[in-house]
């Protein structure tokens, strides 16, 4: 029987979508720094540079693609907040951005208006460069250090396998009405499954069998970080796969080992002999 695994990465992708901006604006906004001033050099040593075509281009450019942030921001506030989000984090990513765009758009159509270049570049860079450093000290706040987001990974890793090693072991009593007697039980070198190990430690998940008759059994990991987020809510990648119980098996987890007790369903998951 094959697993139909689908994911929510909704967290997970939110904290992805962080680290690339961090990383983005580690890199660009220091070049974008120090080409402006380089380019602001040779606009005040040759001023019909300044006054090229191409260069008007650009900026009209830039001022477009700001205006199409901005509004798009807009666009975004509006209608998450017309579907109820009301976050703090919301808020402030929204007011950031708008902030900066914002910036952007009015630095740029104040200088395209102007003969020679804006004394108030240097605050520019000062203001937009003490809201960068904000906002990537903030992201910290959301997403942890490094070292936090490496273990972090380990337990979404930690869950995914386990709730495939249930799967597993569905699939199994399915098809031989017996549980396994270890994860050994369930390698299959024709279908290519083999049981994971944790990849942390390298050492294989526990596996007990609590109660044979009435199809109950444990799967045990030792988690590095609480499976909740602040707002209570499950943040590791979750695989719906065919559950024990259904699809409304409990995943949260607190630090240190953990066991998580399942019974199979008879009449939500028949042997497969009795499928009709």
């Amino acid at each position: 029987m094959p697993i139909n695994l689908s994911y929510d990465y909704s967290y997970s992708h939110s904290l992805g979508l962080i680290r690339f901006s961090v990383s983005a604006l580690f890199i660009v906004f220091p070049i974008f720094i120090l080409v402006s001033w380089y380019l602001n050099k040779i606009y005040a040593r040759e001023a019909q540079v300044r006054e090229s075509k191409i260069r008007k281009w650009l900026i009209y450019l830039t001022l477009f693609i700001a205006a199409l942030v901005v509004v798009g921001d807009l666009v975004a506030v509006i209608n998450n907040l017309l579907g109820g989000e009301t976050t703090l984090r919301f808020i402030l990513k929204a007011l950031s951005v708008l902030l900066v765009a914002g910036l952007v758009f009015g630095y740029y159509l104040d200088d395209v208006r102007r003969e020679a270049p804006s004394k108030l570049g240097k605050y520019f860079v000062w203001l937009t460069g003490i809201l960068v450093l904000l906002g990537i000290v903030s992201a910290f706040f959301v997403i942890g250090s490094p070292n936090t987001a490496r273990l972090t990974q380990f337990d979404q890793q930690k869950i995914y396998d386990l709730q495939n090693i249930q799967s597993q072991i569905v699939n199994y009593w399915q098809r031989k009405e017996t549980l396994p007697n270890s994860l050994y039980d369930l390698n299959d070198p024709i279908s290519g499954f083999n049981v994971p190990i944790d990849s942390q430690t390298n050492q294989p998940y526990e596996y007990t069998v609590k109660d044979a008759a009435n199809l109950s059994f444990e799967l045990c990991a030792t988690f590095n970080k609480e499976g909740v987020d602040q707002y209570g809510q499950y943040t590791e990648v979750r695989p719906m796969s065919a559950p024990a119980k259904g699809r409304g098996d409990n995943w949260q987890h607190g630090v240190g080992r953990v066991c998580f007790e399942r019974t199979i369903d008879k009449q939500f998951y028949p042997p497969l002999n009795k499928i009709k």
